[in-house]
C-alpha cells in the first residue's frame, strides 16, 4: 500500500502521515498536505499496535493509542517497562516483571505495565535503550527513570520507598529488612583488659671478691 509522509528531523524525530484517499490523490491534495505541515496544523503520526481485546493480566499491556489513558491516570502509580522483543535484557526481566505484577494485582492504584517500543510510539517519550523502566507516580506524571538494579528485590525496595499502597500492603517486608540491617550491623567488642605485665627480675649486683 502506498504511503505519503513528511519526516521532520531534529532532536525528536516526528512523522506526518497523509491520511486521505490515495485513489483520489492529486497535486492539489499533496499541496494541501504540505501546506498544513508548514502551518503547523498537522498532528504528528505515532505508531500504535492494536488495543488488546483483553487486558486483565497482572502486567498491563500498553499500546501507543492507550498510553495516555493508562500511564497518565492521576489515580494510579504506574511502573512501566519499555521493551523490545529481541532484547536479551528484556527477556531476562520478563519473569520478574510477571512475579511483581502478580504480587500487586490486588492493589487498585498501582500498575505494573509493559510496552513494546518497537511497535508503539508516544509523543515526548524517547526510548534509547532497552529495557527502560520509568516510574509515573500520582503526583508526577512527567515520569522519572528507575535507575536501580533490574532484579526483583531491588525493584520491590524501590516500590516500598515510593508507593504508599505497596508499603501499606507489605509492611512485613520493611520490618524484615530493618531486622536484617540490625543483625548485619557490626557488634562493638568490649575493650580487652590488658594482662598485668610481669616485671623482669632485677639482676643482683655481684660483689667481686678481692684476692
Amino acid at each position: 500500500m502506498p504511503t505519503l509522509r513528511i519526516i521532520k528531523l531534529g532532536a525528536a524525530l516526528k512523522k506526518y502521515k497523509f491520511e486521505g484517499d490515495f485513489k483520489a490523490l492529486d497535486a492539489g491534495l499533496v499541496s494541501k498536505f504540505v501546506g498544513d505541515f508548514k502551518h503547523g496544523t498537522l498532528a504528528p503520526h505515532y505508531k500504535s499496535a492494536a488495543v488488546p481485546e483483553s487486558n486483565d493480566d497482572p502486567v498491563k499491556i500498553v499500546v501507543g493509542s492507550e498510553w495516555e489513558k493508562i500511564v497518565k491516570d492521576e489515580t494510579k502509580d504506574v511502573l512501566i517497562a519499555y521493551t523490545a522483543p529481541w532484547c536479551g535484557h528484556c527477556q531476562r526481566l520478563a519473569p520478574n516483571w510477571e512475579i511483581l505484577g502478580e504480587k500487586v494485582k490486588d492493589l487498585d492504584d498501582l500498575v505494573i505495565a509493559n510496552m513494546d517500543s518497537t511497535a508503539n510510539e508516544v509523543e515526548g517519550v524517547e526510548i534509547k535503550s532497552y529495557p527502560t523502566l520509568k516510574w509515573y507516580p500520582k503526583g508526577n506524571k512527567a515520569g522519572e527513570d528507575y535507575t536501580g538494579e533490574r532484579i526483583l528485590p531491588a525493584i520491590e525496595e524501590f516500590l516500598m520507598k515510593n508507593s504508599e499502597s505497596y508499603a501499606a500492603m507489605f509492611p512485613k517486608e520493611e520490618a524484615t529488612k530493618e531486622e536484617a540491617t540490625k543483625e548485619e550491623a557490626p557488634k562493638e567488642e568490649a575493650p580487652k583488659e590488658e594482662a598485668p605485665k610481669e616485671e623482669a627480675p632485677k639482676a643482683e649486683a655481684v660483689k667481686s671478691e678481692e684476692l
